[in-house]
């Protein structure tokens, strides 16, 4: 896969047109990994100029800032807008709403302001300037899809991943729950990292059951964390045979053979 590194571009005299965010789920988390591919396909199919960090990329520090370590999230946001700002990175696409949201909204007052987009936005845009068609092959499948808490309530994007969903050719069905009042899959705020409290019900099987309700082949999502949360509570209601949890990103390479 052709995906250079900023320090390779910097070595041809080159400044990429983005920089791509893979995030720690997207580099280290086996099923996030895919995700993380798929994306790369939809951005070398579109032709866009982009590079990873690689080695140099870190945590954002949302899940210490979230868990109420402030400390640790400076240092970590710091060490990552001096690279940035190294190499006069101005745009930035993630497959992480936390990261977008971290690196939108809190890095900017640390001296960290860039044009910061999630990759269904991204992928919006490039659909918008006509460097990317999707030819909707996906026969009217039923696909449900999971807000994630990051992009939707935290930063009010609802329409992008709809719409990319819509274009794929399937048959939409929403969840009673959803947009400003969809249930969080149970992974923000650094919960995805510690063993639930006790109670009756996990959330992440919860929100799954809401899935479930509308009867899907596939649940999509727009966040790693997301995935990991619904794919378990896929799991836990034996469903595992007869539904898919897939980011869009995957929903498109599979629909356009990528």
């Amino acid at each position: 896969m052709n995906v250079p590194t900023m320090a390779e571009m910097m070595a041809q005299g080159k400044q990429p047109e983005v920089l791509f965010w893979v995030g720690s789920a997207g580099s280290y988390d086996d099923r996030a990994k895919k995700i993380t591919r798929a994306f790369v396909k939809i951005l070398n199919k579109a032709n866009v100029d982009f590079a990873v960090l690689g080695t140099e990329e870190s945590s954002t520090g949302d899940a210490a800032k979230r868990a109420g370590n402030e400390m640790v999230f400076q240092m970590q946001a710091m060490t990552n807008i001096e690279i940035l700002n190294a190499y006069e990175i101005k745009k930035i696409v993630t497959c992480d709403p936390h990261s977008f949201n971290t690196l939108k909204n809190e890095y900017p007052e640390l001296g960290g302001t860039y044009k910061v987009y999630h990759h269904t936005q991204y992928i919006q845009q490039l659909i918008s300037e006509g460097r990317l068609e999707l030819n909707g092959s996906m026969d009217n499948e039923r696909v449900t899809f999971h807000d994630p808490c990051y992009l939707g309530r935290a930063n009010d994007e609802y329409e992008s991943p709809r719409e990319l969903i819509k274009r794929l050719g399937v048959n939409l069905v929403e969840m009673k729950r959803n947009k400003r009042n969809a249930l969080c899959c149970g992974a923000g705020g650094a919960q995805m990292f510690k063993e639930p409290e006790k109670g009756d019900l996990d959330v992440n099987v919860l929100r799954t059951r809401d899935a479930l309700k509308t009867n899907p082949k596939i649940i999509a999502t727009g966040c790693p964390y997301c995935n990991t949360m619904m794919t378990d509570g896929v799991k836990a209601e034996n469903k595992e045979e007869s539904v898919e949890v897939l980011d869009i990103a995957e929903l498109i390479t599979n629909s356009e053979n990528l």
